[in-house]
């Protein structure tokens, strides 16, 4: 059986999960900013890939890919903080 690979559905389950991973801890300063900008970089990626399927040209295509690697780059580091 073939398993389906659907980016946007993967990026959308992405960001809900780093919304969902900050009502398991405990609250501090640290945590509320960590959190925040985890939040706006993994639901950043997954709308920035909205913009992608909607690219004029191979070159906007990319460009606009690069820009939902950056914020999975920055989600990334933010939770290895």
């Amino acid at each position: 059986m073939e398993k389906k690979f659907d980016l946007e559905d993967r990026l959308i389950g992405f960001a809900i999960l780093c919304i969902k991973i900050f009502t398991k801890v405990e609250y501090n300063y640290a945590i509320d900013h960590l959190s925040k900008q985890l939040i706006r970089s993994a639901t950043g990626a997954a709308l920035n890939y909205g913009e992608v399927q909607g690219a004029e040209s191979a070159k906007d295509f990319t460009h606009k890919m690069g820009i939902v690697l950056k914020e999975l780059k920055e989600s990334r580091v933010n939770l290895k903080i």
